[in-house]
């Protein structure tokens, strides 16, 4: 990698990133890795200690006299407002700079009640959360919601699906209450975005592919999310599979995986069979039971899920992809089934080194993946960058 200079590592923003890295931790680190002068150092070393972005420890190992003050990163330097909302369940949550979950709820909300009822109790939910916690240690916030999102807006755009919260441009309702920073995106990217931070830090391909109450999947390429031209990305659950049967998806075409294969499919068809199903815990004690009709119908929606995976798999060729949500998660025939189709229906090459695997870190993966979504944002050199005083030199001194 070719050294970096003073030209391109100038400002307090590119200096934080030194530090949070581990690229630099003393003064003088930060001058011989950017070649910026003791007073430029000192200056832009100061702002982030001002701001509380950066501490100082004297711990750092001496090879000879005063040992030097090592530069750390302050995880404690403020907080971030994190919600990933599910169809039917929603969490909510305030983390650290770090990403660590200090307090956090879940509970049962539909959100189809709309945002008028949604958003104020997310706004008030982290209000208790935060407690005594200043308001102005707020330096961001990070939602998903099961929609397709616009993310350059914030605009939610679920025509059919959802269809309270269509053309609901999120950021400027939560910024009447916390005026910070607020990134939106749909509920599976964020997923991604958590299992991918979390557990596969080193792989650049990941799809993560959440079987609940609906389907839906997030794409990792090249180490980064991809959202599409307008976030349509991932909308796998739309997909439509061979033998869907005529079936009406929420989103008005007939035949969606999501339509034949989802939580809410399973149920349906269940229930249609005449077996007493009210939630999918119902389903999954008939399936340990060892129910003969209620596991083929299982193993019948993995094989749909398979087939579109397959496609996707095809077009993707990812390292690993990951089956989360409470469908994925309860049904061991189902996921053996999606194996099975991928593995047999995917190319060669594509499933040479292909990993199928569980989450590992379940719902959690919603908080992580927001809160990473919003840090990545308000910690990158630009923003902080342009929260320093407007006096600050911006241009590099040797």
């Amino acid at each position: 990698m070719p050294r970096r200079t003073a030209a391109t590592l100038a400002s307090s923003g590119e200096v934080l990133r030194l530090i949070r890295t581990g690229e630099a931790v003393t003064r003088a680190d930060i001058g011989r890795v950017t070649g910026l002068s003791r007073p430029a150092v000192q200056l832009r070393v100061g702002e982030l200690l001002e701001r509380g972005l950066v501490v100082e420890r004297d711990d750092a190992p001496s090879t000879g006299g005063r040992p030097p003050v090592r530069l750390e990163f302050n995880a404690a330097g403020g907080v971030v407002l994190v919600a990933a909302l599910g169809a039917s369940r929603t969490r909510v949550a305030v983390c650290d700079l770090a990403g660590r979950e200090l307090d956090g709820r879940e509970f049962a909300m539909d959100v189809e009640e709309g945002p008028d009822v949604v958003l104020p109790l997310l706004m008030d939910t982290w209000d208790e959360l935060l407690g005594d916690r200043p308001r102005s240690t707020i330096r961001g916030v990070g939602m998903g919601v099961p929609a397709t999102v616009e993310f350059a807006q914030g605009r939610t755009e679920s025509a059919r699906v959802m269809a309270s919260w269509t053309g609901v441009v999120i950021p400027p309702i939560i910024r009447t209450r916390f005026p910070v920073p607020v990134l939106v995106d749909n509920d599976v990217n964020v997923l991604a975005i958590g299992e991918h931070r979390g557990v596969y830090p080193d792989l650049g391909d990941l799809m993560f592919v959440k079987i609940s109450t609906r389907i839906g999947a997030g794409v990792i390429a090249g180490g980064g999310i991809l959202r599409g031209a307008l976030g349509a990305a991932g909308e796998i659950g739309h997909i439509p599979v061979l033998d869907g049967g005529g079936v009406l998806c929420r989103c008005g075409n007939t035949g969606c995986v999501d339509s034949v294969a989802s939580g809410t499919a399973l149920l349906r068809d269940l229930r249609a069979a005449g077996k007493d199903v009210k939630t999918i815990a119902d389903v999954t004690a008939l399936v340990r039971a060892g129910d003969a009709e209620t596991m083929a119908t299982v193993r019948e929606a993995g094989r749909r899920i398979g087939e579109v995976l397959a496609g996707a798999v095809n077009i993707l060729n990812p390292s690993v992809v990951v089956l989360g949500g409470d469908v994925a998660e309860a049904f061991g025939p189902l996921v053996s089934s999606i194996r099975e189709v991928v593995y047999r229906r995917s190319t060669a090459l594509a499933t040479r080194r292909l990993h199928i695997e569980p989450s590992r870190l379940g719902a959690g993966a919603g908080i992580s993946g927001c809160a990473v979504m919003v840090l990545d944002h308000v910690l990158s050199p630009e923003a902080v960058d342009e929260t320093m005083p407007v006096s600050s030199p911006r241009v590099p001194s040797l």
